[in-house]
């Protein structure tokens, strides 16, 4: 899954794409917010504001690649556990939910404790999944460790993307777009590596996180917080989702394409290691992997690429990758082109970098920043949702229905249909000259 957090203007009309080269850093919780650069506290700085910066960067990183380190195991689990692929949809989908359960109640906790306590204890959190999923002996582990990890990233989605705020908008706004696909690929892509070529796979690339979590841990305890504790720590727990009417037009136009672009990010989650397999005639668990590194790969680059392009241009040019990439990857799947699966998830991998950039960038900046906060939660509800539901309905099919090659391509064409839904609603925004994309 994911984080990209885009700072919303203080005035809801404000349509500009970015933040003004003047802006400053977001509005911390109270004195501490304002008493050094970038709304560093002076009394409890250590590491300097751009070293905290590549900090909260590298956690969204190492969160990510966690997440998806999984992925090229399942074929290995698969075979010692002799479950079906059903089994392995679930497994992908409960660390969905999991990740909304703790957005959704944890997600706004950091503004009353403070960012470094919610991170500590999410770093704690994902440590104890990587011994859980070091030591797994069944399905059960699994999907134990599946819900703490997913637990602790939606409780530090909020934290890690609002410390990047604090610190410096313009570059927060960025980093936050391009470390997820980087995280997603870096775990897929590492994870195959070591389940083809160094001994204990199911054990080694655990062992690894794990460290680095430690790592990061120290480095969390080393920074300075931005916000100053407030109460109503428990109060915030419940969770609280708003849609102010100045972003309710908007969010029918972005709410289709995050569905889509992250339903395709749960299919090559779950289902792309045996798709990859069946289409190469390989059992390379690196081919198994390399389908979701490409499609989060080119989606990291695509944020970098498009990231001064007007909101329009980069939703027009996300929808319409996706349905080129997709229908390219349905083709290639009916023919057994394995070199078509692989170009088709490139094309799509720009859709659902492009998708979901735009896609947060048409609704954040016409939200108020007292309400930001549970917009934000929203269009991550509707994205790990659109990741997690179809998934596991994806494996349910692939079992009881038509196997894995029909299940794909119903998936596909679900994918481009909701593509097309939101292609109709950008066009039909422009059209009526509505206050719909920012910098359009």
């Amino acid at each position: 899954m994911t984080n990209l957090s885009v700072g919303p203007a203080s005035d809801p009309a404000r349509t500009s794409d970015a933040a003004p080269a003047d802006a400053g850093p977001a509005v911390g919780s109270g004195p501490a917010a304002a008493s050094g650069p970038a709304g560093i506290s002076a009394r409890g700085r250590r590491l300097p504001p751009n070293v905290a910066l590549y900090v909260l960067a590298s956690i969204t990183i190492s969160f990510l690649a966690a997440s998806s380190a999984p992925t090229p195991l399942y074929a290995v689990y698969q075979a010692e556990w002799g479950f079906d692929p059903i089994t392995t949809t679930v497994v992908f989908g409960v660390y969905a939910v999991a990740v909304l359960l703790g957005l959704l109640t944890m997600g706004k906790l950091s503004d009353h404790v403070g960012r470094r306590p919610v991170l500590l204890a999410a770093l704690a959190a994902q440590a104890v999944s990587m011994v859980v999923f070091a030591t797994a002996g069944g399905v059960p582990g699994l999907l134990v460790a599946r819900i703490v990890q997913g637990l602790s990233t939606g409780a530090a989605l909020g934290a890690i993307g609002a410390g990047m705020m604090d610190i410096d908008r313009p570059r927060g706004t960025i980093t936050n777009a391009v470390v997820p696909g980087i995280g997603t690929a870096t775990g897929a892509l590492v994870s195959g590596l070591v389940v083809q070529f160094l001994p204990a796979p199911t054990h080694l690339v655990y062992l690894v996180l794990l460290a680095v979590f430690a790592l990061q841990a120290v480095a969390v305890a080393l920074m300075g917080e931005t916000v100053t504790r407030k109460p109503g720590a428990l109060a915030s727990l419940a969770p609280e989702i708003k849609l102010p009417r100045a972003v309710r037009r908007p969010m029918l136009v972005a709410a289709p394409v995050l569905f889509a672009v992250w339903a395709l990010a749960g299919l090559y989650g779950s289902l792309g290691p045996s798709l990859a397999r069946q289409l190469t005639g390989s059992g390379s668990e690196v081919l198994g992997g390399m389908s979701l590194f490409v499609l989060a790969g080119v989606a990291a680059v695509s944020v970098v690429v498009l990231r001064k392009a007007t909101t329009r241009t980069v939703m027009l040019t996300g929808i319409l990758a996706l349905i080129a990439g997709v229908a390219l990857t349905l083709v290639s799947i009916r023919g057994s082109s394995a070199t078509g699966f692989f170009v088709g998830s490139a094309i799509a991998g720009v859709g659902f970098g492009s998708g979901f950039q735009g896609g947060i960038r048409t609704v954040m900046p016409l939200a108020r920043p007292h309400e930001s906060s549970g917009v934000l939660s929203l269009l991550f509800v509707v994205s790990y949702l659109g990741m997690g539901v179809p998934a596991v309905v994806a494996g349910f099919l692939v079992v009881h229905a038509g196997g894995l090659t029909a299940t794909a391509q119903e998936y596909g064409l679900a994918v481009i249909v909701l593509a097309a839904f939101a292609l109709l609603g950008l066009v039909r925004g422009g059209r009526d000259g509505a206050a719909v994309l920012p910098g359009a």
